[in-house]
């Protein structure tokens, strides 16, 4: 098996990458009082050291009442935080790599505690003034990633928080311009948010959005039940200034839609022309639930993957447990020592390394 299309540069805009790799978004919650430690900067840098294209941080939440579940879930606002932030971005560059912030507000979710199928319950709605207010704080936390000199960021617009829950039918109930019977009505909330950080942050820096079918109040769900609706969903985003698009599976093999091997990210690329990247169980036998309920994952061949991803695909691989349980995992794929590779241990999950 050749890797050389994971091991080839990527360039899009003003983000250039030495590979297709990219660490996923993954929850640590061991940021004090949502302030970054040193031992969150050495996290990150030792990824970066080990040659990962682009980390991307787990989720930072912007400055909204219940924008996070967790008290030390990271910030990405105010002054210490910030300065934590600008400590983890220095030294990801010093270690030769690149990186961005996932902005992310969970919304009407309970603590992960409480997940899987928990009972939906009611919230209050947002008034138009809180919605406003929070594409605000979406765009000015995109802002301070620009001025800390981070590389890129990304929106989180997935899993059944807050973007996504405007998205979905089920949590959407909305009379006002802001709900609507169809995805297109229900994504307005995600494309003023896109328009507003594209002002805040101009036309050359580069604007990921992580999406999702499933969510974590239901797994099955299904946004888009053909391309066509895909389409209606997608597009507007790319008009409002997406860059590239971060499609998220629980195992990136399985396709779409009936009639097509390709999967969310293939469709996401072939709707929109823009740069999409994969991910769900990369390197690893079983989905990611399985480590929630305390199961370690067997490690499993790159075929699959290179194989759709020289076809085209999609552009760059977003790589989760893997990469957690094994800061080497990119130079050992990279210098044919696969068989070094760990197997992920649902222990990993708690513990900074």
């Amino acid at each position: 098996m050749s890797i050389d299309a994971l091991f080839s540069p990527f360039s899009y805009k003003n983000l250039q990458l030495k590979n297709r790799v990219v660490m996923a978004p993954m929850t640590r919650a061991q940021s004090d009082n949502g302030v970054p430690t040193q031992q969150i900067v050495d996290y990150y840098a030792r990824r970066a050291a080990s040659e990962v294209g682009l980390i991307l941080s787990e989720g930072t939440v912007i400055n909204r009442p219940a924008s996070k579940n967790i008290q030390n879930i990271p910030d990405f606002y105010g002054t210490e935080a910030l300065n934590g932030w600008k400590k983890v971005i220095d030294a990801v560059h010093e270690n030769g790599g690149k990186m961005g912030p996932q902005i992310w507000h969970v919304g009407d979710t309970r603590s992960s505690e409480d997940y899987p199928l928990v009972e939906m319950e009611k919230a209050s709605t947002m008034t138009l003034e809180d919605i406003q207010d929070t594409i605000a704080q979406f765009a000015a936390s995109a802002k301070s990633a620009k001025d800390l000199g981070f590389d890129v960021f990304e929106i989180h617009g997935a899993h059944g928080y807050l973007i996504d829950q405007f998205f979905w039918e089920v949590t959407n109930t909305r009379t006002d311009e802001y709900g609507g019977k169809t995805l297109k009505e229900r994504s307005r909330f995600a494309v003023d948010i896109v328009k507003a950080i594209r002002a805040a942050v101009g036309e050359d820096f580069t604007i990921i959005i992580r999406l999702s079918q499933w969510k974590q109040q239901d797994y099955k769900s299904r946004l888009a039940a053909t391309p066509s609706e895909m389409e209606e969903w997608l597009l507007p985003l790319k008009e409002a200034g997406v860059d590239i698009f971060h499609c998220s599976q629980r195992r990136f093999w399985e396709p779409e839609f009936e009639g097509s091997d390709l999967n969310f990210a293939g469709w996401a690329k072939k709707i929109t022309g823009q740069p999409t990247i994969t991910v769900g169980s990369v390197g690893l036998e079983g989905d990611f639930m399985a480590a929630f309920a305390g199961q370690g994952t067997e490690k499993a061949d790159l075929s699959e993957l290179i194989r759709r991803l020289e076809r085209g695909d999609f552009d760059l691989v977003a790589v989760g447990r893997a990469l957690l349980q094994d800061p080497q995992w990119v130079k050992k794929v990279k210098e044919g020592n696969t068989d070094e590779l760990l197997n992920f241990s649902a222990e990993s999950l708690a513990v900074l390394y």
